[in-house]
Protein backbone atom coordinates (compact mmCIF):
# COMPACT_ATOMS: atom_id res chain seq x y z
CA UNK A 1 0.00 0.00 0.00
CA UNK A 2 2.88 2.29 0.98
CA UNK A 3 4.61 1.83 -2.32
CA UNK A 4 2.03 2.50 -4.62
CA UNK A 5 1.14 5.62 -3.10
CA UNK A 6 4.86 6.96 -3.59
CA UNK A 7 5.05 4.99 -6.52
CA UNK A 8 1.66 7.16 -7.66
CA UNK A 9 3.19 10.24 -6.36
CA UNK A 10 6.75 10.16 -7.92
CA UNK A 11 5.19 9.28 -11.12
CA UNK A 12 2.45 12.25 -10.72
CA UNK A 13 5.35 14.53 -9.84
CA UNK A 14 7.51 13.67 -12.98
CA UNK A 15 4.46 13.80 -14.99
CA UNK A 16 3.74 17.37 -13.61
CA UNK A 17 7.35 18.22 -14.36
CA UNK A 18 7.89 16.87 -17.89
CA UNK A 19 4.23 19.04 -18.71
CA UNK A 20 5.72 22.10 -17.26
CA UNK A 21 8.59 22.23 -19.56
CA UNK A 22 6.21 21.50 -22.79
CA UNK A 23 4.34 24.24 -24.34
CA UNK A 24 1.19 22.32 -25.61
CA UNK A 25 0.52 22.57 -29.60
CA UNK A 26 -2.46 24.62 -30.23
CA UNK A 27 -2.19 27.14 -27.41
CA UNK A 28 -2.92 30.55 -28.06
CA UNK A 29 -0.23 32.63 -27.90
CA UNK A 30 -0.17 36.60 -28.03
CA UNK A 31 1.05 38.86 -30.90
CA UNK A 32 3.88 41.06 -29.10
CA UNK A 33 4.01 44.60 -30.74
CA UNK A 34 6.73 47.04 -29.26
CA UNK A 35 7.87 50.64 -30.34
CA UNK A 36 5.91 53.07 -33.18
CA UNK A 37 4.31 51.77 -35.94
CA UNK A 38 5.44 53.66 -39.28
CA UNK A 39 3.84 52.52 -42.53
CA UNK A 40 4.86 53.66 -45.77
CA UNK A 41 2.51 56.01 -46.41
CA UNK A 42 4.00 57.96 -43.38
CA UNK A 43 7.63 57.77 -45.10
CA UNK A 44 5.55 58.90 -48.23
CA UNK A 45 4.58 61.98 -46.63
CA UNK A 46 8.10 63.44 -45.37
CA UNK A 47 9.50 66.06 -47.19
CA UNK A 48 13.14 67.67 -46.69
CA UNK A 49 12.87 70.90 -45.29
CA UNK A 50 9.95 69.71 -42.93
CA UNK A 51 10.02 71.17 -39.61
CA UNK A 52 10.19 68.92 -36.39
CA UNK A 53 6.53 70.00 -35.53
CA UNK A 54 5.61 68.62 -38.81
CA UNK A 55 7.04 65.29 -38.88
CA UNK A 56 5.92 64.56 -35.13
CA UNK A 57 2.26 65.48 -36.80
CA UNK A 58 3.03 62.79 -39.52
CA UNK A 59 4.90 60.52 -37.42
CA UNK A 60 4.21 60.89 -34.04
CA UNK A 61 6.63 60.86 -31.20
CA UNK A 62 9.68 59.11 -31.85
CA UNK A 63 10.71 56.63 -29.40
CA UNK A 64 14.05 56.92 -28.96
CA UNK A 65 15.28 60.54 -28.88
CA UNK A 66 19.35 60.59 -27.92
CA UNK A 67 20.82 63.71 -25.84
CA UNK A 68 24.12 63.00 -27.39
CA UNK A 69 22.42 63.03 -30.91
CA UNK A 70 19.86 66.02 -30.46
CA UNK A 71 18.88 66.04 -34.37
CA UNK A 72 18.42 62.51 -35.04
CA UNK A 73 14.82 61.01 -34.30
CA UNK A 74 14.39 57.36 -34.29
CA UNK A 75 11.73 55.17 -34.63
CA UNK A 76 11.54 51.75 -33.84
CA UNK A 77 8.75 48.84 -34.32
CA UNK A 78 8.83 45.21 -33.71
CA UNK A 79 6.40 42.64 -33.85
CA UNK A 80 6.71 39.00 -32.74
CA UNK A 81 3.30 37.23 -33.92
CA UNK A 82 2.35 34.00 -31.78
CA UNK A 83 6.01 33.44 -30.25
CA UNK A 84 6.72 32.98 -34.11
CA UNK A 85 10.01 35.00 -35.12
CA UNK A 86 10.47 38.52 -34.56
CA UNK A 87 10.58 41.04 -36.91
CA UNK A 88 12.06 44.81 -36.39
CA UNK A 89 11.98 47.84 -38.46
CA UNK A 90 14.15 51.19 -37.90
CA UNK A 91 13.75 54.70 -39.09
CA UNK A 92 16.46 57.23 -37.91
CA UNK A 93 14.85 60.83 -39.08
CA UNK A 94 18.01 63.35 -39.51
CA UNK A 95 17.61 67.07 -38.75
CA UNK A 96 19.55 70.32 -39.45
CA UNK A 97 20.32 72.98 -37.41
CA UNK A 98 17.38 75.45 -38.14
CA UNK A 99 15.47 72.51 -37.11
CA UNK A 100 14.43 71.34 -40.27
CA UNK A 101 14.36 67.62 -41.78
CA UNK A 102 17.85 66.50 -43.87
CA UNK A 103 17.38 62.62 -44.01
CA UNK A 104 16.46 59.35 -43.27
CA UNK A 105 17.57 56.26 -42.99
CA UNK A 106 16.19 52.88 -42.42
CA UNK A 107 14.44 49.66 -43.43
CA UNK A 108 11.90 51.65 -45.62
CA UNK A 109 12.27 51.91 -49.12
CA UNK A 110 10.94 54.84 -50.59
CA UNK A 111 7.96 55.02 -53.18
CA UNK A 112 7.34 51.02 -52.33
CA UNK A 113 4.69 50.22 -49.78
CA UNK A 114 4.91 46.97 -47.08
CA UNK A 115 1.50 45.58 -49.27
CA UNK A 116 2.75 45.71 -52.37
CA UNK A 117 5.73 44.43 -51.32
CA UNK A 118 3.99 41.59 -49.60
CA UNK A 119 1.64 41.14 -52.79
CA UNK A 120 4.77 41.10 -55.10
CA UNK A 121 3.90 44.37 -57.07
CA UNK A 122 6.39 47.23 -57.43
CA UNK A 123 5.64 50.82 -57.24
CA UNK A 124 5.89 51.52 -60.65
CA UNK A 125 2.89 49.83 -61.70
CA UNK A 126 0.03 51.82 -62.20
CA UNK A 127 -3.79 50.72 -62.74
CA UNK A 128 -4.80 51.32 -66.72
CA UNK A 129 -6.53 54.71 -67.06
CA UNK A 130 -10.25 54.77 -68.92
CA UNK A 131 -10.95 57.68 -70.31
CA UNK A 132 -14.71 58.46 -68.74
CA UNK A 133 -17.26 59.89 -70.34
CA UNK A 134 -19.58 62.50 -68.54
CA UNK A 135 -23.46 60.72 -68.18
CA UNK A 136 -26.08 63.01 -68.05
CA UNK A 137 -28.18 62.91 -65.15
CA UNK A 138 -31.90 62.63 -64.94
CA UNK A 139 -34.07 65.03 -63.36
CA UNK A 140 -35.22 64.28 -60.26
CA UNK A 141 -38.66 63.13 -60.31
CA UNK A 142 -40.83 65.91 -58.78
CA UNK A 143 -41.42 65.89 -55.24
CA UNK A 144 -39.50 63.37 -54.78
CA UNK A 145 -36.73 63.79 -51.66
CA UNK A 146 -34.10 63.93 -54.62
CA UNK A 147 -36.03 66.62 -55.74
CA UNK A 148 -36.14 68.28 -51.83
CA UNK A 149 -32.18 68.33 -51.13
CA UNK A 150 -30.96 69.29 -55.06
CA UNK A 151 -33.44 72.50 -54.04
CA UNK A 152 -31.68 72.99 -50.49
CA UNK A 153 -28.40 72.94 -51.96
CA UNK A 154 -29.19 74.76 -54.97
CA UNK A 155 -30.34 77.81 -52.38
CA UNK A 156 -27.08 77.57 -49.92
CA UNK A 157 -25.29 80.56 -49.84
CA UNK A 158 -21.53 80.16 -49.03
CA UNK A 159 -20.19 81.41 -45.88
CA UNK A 160 -16.62 82.69 -45.49
CA UNK A 161 -14.77 80.80 -43.21
CA UNK A 162 -12.35 82.74 -40.57
CA UNK A 163 -9.05 81.74 -40.35
CA UNK A 164 -7.68 80.87 -37.01
CA UNK A 165 -4.81 82.14 -35.53
CA UNK A 166 -1.81 80.59 -34.68
CA UNK A 167 -1.99 79.62 -30.72
CA UNK A 168 1.82 80.29 -30.04
CA UNK A 169 3.72 83.19 -31.08
CA UNK A 170 6.99 81.59 -31.86
CA UNK A 171 6.11 78.36 -33.37
CA UNK A 172 9.26 75.60 -33.32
Amino acid sequence: MQNTKLLLSSLTLVGLLALAGCSFPGVYKIDIQQGNVVTQDMIDQLKPGMTRRQVRFIMGNPLITDTFHANRWDYLYSIQPGGRQRYQERISLVFSGEDQLIGLAGDFVPGVSRDQAILGEDGNTTAPQTESQPQAEEPAKPGSLQEQIQREVDSAKPVAVPIPEPLEANPQ
